[in-house]
């Protein structure tokens, strides 16, 4: 989610934060945008602008004093092709929806950084041909909204890939040579030693190409966490980890090591609460560590009727909640203070999911392509799918891309 070869300090940025310390404020509203201090984009939780019911940023901000927002995802084309899209369907050269969303943000004081890749869909890294067409459909993105941020999110199944990571890797690099300042981070998935064989071989990539990221994040749940403890213990490996690949004594390991979490239930039904967040957020800032962000603000409100952890949704967290609870973690990992007070209006809660119906929706067709929010049913329950898929079975596997939406 970000990159800029001459980390700041996170003493320092959070004292730069706490003040409001931005690094250029650009005086245009027609296009010109704020520059954010780098710990505010180290915090910038995810939001999909076009998915999973979008929650209102401008209200976010308002009830959290929460600045920055880490937009998601970046793919390749559903049908093919070396070219940026969102979400694998939305052209970003011809996209209004979501620069509109940055607009938003923007004239309230914040700003964006944009995640390229996620567990779904096709990535650049896969379509495009080598590092430099890969960052020529990145820079694109860059140009179209003024980026300040970016975050490379490599996971499963593209870091299994290692034509994709390389052009991956390769294309970072060249961003961040030909945008001076661009902060970037580099997310892959967390394990109990810290991260798996294909991260470590991520971070030989980036080794061997002499690319150094402001951070490596992972992600540590859906691999058999619980609580913040584990969490915690996994980032004390990933440090561990970081040294022994880079040379780093351990201070250094952690100024460029970061922590996307997921708040609420996880799609394998771990439990992180806000009493887990809190933890490993004072992990982070005694270690100063260099992010800390989660999945997602899509999530962070309570499920409406309450579901208290009885399954994964995309648009809220099954733990009891307050609007926007989760958001305050990242506010106060940027040095500023969230509001006692709450805003005139009052987030609304999501109206997702439903309470699971009883009749079953049209029966699931393998030959059929299915786009992300199509309803289908297989083997007595409804599946609602999360993107772009064809032939993959329904509960055929916990990462896949169906989410069960109950018996039928």
């Amino acid at each position: 989610m970000r990159r800029l070869h001459a980390c700041l300090g996170a003493a320092t940025a959070v004292g730069l934060a706490a003040v409001g310390t931005t690094a250029l404020v650009a005086g245009s509203a027609s296009g010109a945008t704020t520059q954010l201090s780098n710990r505010w984009y180290a915090a910038a939780p995810y939001l999909m602008p076009l998915d999973n019911d979008p929650p209102d940023a401008a209200a976010i901000m308002d009830a959290t004093g929460l600045k920055a927002f880490q937009l998601a995802f970046i793919l390749a084309p559903n049908g093919g092709g070396c070219s940026p899209t969102w979400d694998g369907t939305a052209s970003v050269s011809s996209d209004t929806a979501v620069k509109s969303v940055i607009d938003t943000i923007r004239a309230k004081g914040g700003d964006v950084s944009v995640s390229i890749g996620g567990y779904g869909g096709t990535k650049l890294g896969q379509a495009c041909s080598d590092p430099a067409a890969t960052a020529a459909a990145y820079q694109q993105v860059i140009t179209k909204y003024g980026l300040h941020a970016i975050d490379f999110d490599l996971e499963e199944p593209e870091y299994e890939n290692t034509a994709a990571i390389h052009n991956e890797i390769g294309a970072a690099k060249i961003l961040q040579q030909n945008n001076p300042g661009l902060y970037v981070s580099v997310t892959t998935a967390g394990t109990a030693d810290g991260t798996g064989w294909f991260g470590k071989q991520m971070l030989l990539e980036a080794k061997s190409q002499g690319f150094t990221p402001n951070n490596f994040s992972i992600m540590p749940f859906d691999g058999g966490f619980n609580g913040a403890a584990s969490q915690t213990s996994a980032l004390t490996k990933f440090n561990q980890v970081l040294q022994s690949t880079f040379g780093w004594d351990e201070a250094t390991a952690y100024a460029h090591e970061g922590f996307s979490g997921m708040n609420g239930r996880s799609d394998t039904g771990e439990m992180f609460y806000q009493s887990d967040f809190q933890t490993v957020l004072d992990f982070a800032t005694t270690h100063n560590m260099d992010r800390f962000t989660f999945w997602s603000l899509n999530r962070d409100r309570q499920c409406s009727p309450p579901d208290n952890g009885g399954r994964t949704s995309g648009t809220c967290s099954s733990v009891p909640q307050n609007a926007w609870d989760f958001a305050k973690f990242s506010v106060k990992f940027a040095g500023a203070t969230p509001p006692t007070t709450p805003p005139t209006t009052t987030p609304p809660t999501s109206s997702s999911p439903t309470p699971p119906s009883t009749e079953c929706k049209p029966a699931w067709n393998a030959s059929t392509a299915y786009t992300g929010g199509s309803e289908v049913s297989y083997n007595k329950h409804n599946w609602k799918a999360k993107w772009w898929t064809q032939n993959e079975v329904p509960g055929a596997s916990q990462w896949g891309p169906w989410q069960d939406e109950g018996a039928c």
